[in-house]
């Protein structure tokens, strides 16, 4: 059944966020009060794959949870780039190394009961190190890690960042990283 939108108006907004009460009409339940996330850029990231090293995993702290955790490279989509530009400059920017080949695994969107928030996730198969990374606020150590110890790695769940650990497992589940 297909929700009538009578209206929406924003309580807060920032550069990052805008929240909102939408005024929706529910078949059978009547006029509600639906909050609602919008996001006006959209996040990619990339699994960066290398046959001899494994995966780049950034290890970091997320103080909104106040959780440590393993992650690919991400961010947001910048105003003039596509997801694939996105994730390549955050690559580079957060790692150093420069996605080769890279191709798309899947967009979705994690949580479209309350936002319309959507993230573009890449794979690349190999990568060529340019460089110290440049944006050295976003992890606590860089690590290459071997198709087994990632699989590990989810499973301890140590990898709690939504974008990663659906990328790692679709590519995990679709038998794309080797062995």
């Amino acid at each position: 059944m297909r929700w009538t939108v009578h209206g929406e108006r924003a309580i807060y907004e920032s550069e990052w966020v805008r929240l909102c009460l939408a005024d929706v009409e529910v078949p059978g339940l009547g006029r509600i009060e639906h909050h609602v996330v919008r996001t006006p850029r959209k996040a990619a990231g990339t699994i960066l794959r290398d046959p001899e090293r494994g995966v780049l995993l950034l290890w970091r702290h997320r103080f909104i949870t106040d959780t440590w955790g393993w992650e690919i490279p991400a961010g947001r989509v910048e105003t003039g780039e596509n997801p694939e530009e996105a994730a390549q400059r955050e690559a580079i920017e957060e790692t150093g190394w420069r996605p080769v080949g890279l191709r798309p695994l899947l967009s979705y969107q994690p949580a479209n009961g309350l936002s319309d928030q959507q993230f573009h996730l890449f794979l690349c198969e190999r990568a060529e190190h340019l460089g110290e990374p440049t944006d050295t606020a976003e992890f606590e150590r860089l690590e290459w890690v071997s198709t087994e110890r990632l699989s590990n790695i989810a499973k301890a769940g140590e990898m709690l960042d939504g974008l990663s650990l659906t990328a790692v497992l679709y590519a995990l589940a679709f038998g794309l990283l080797g062995q």
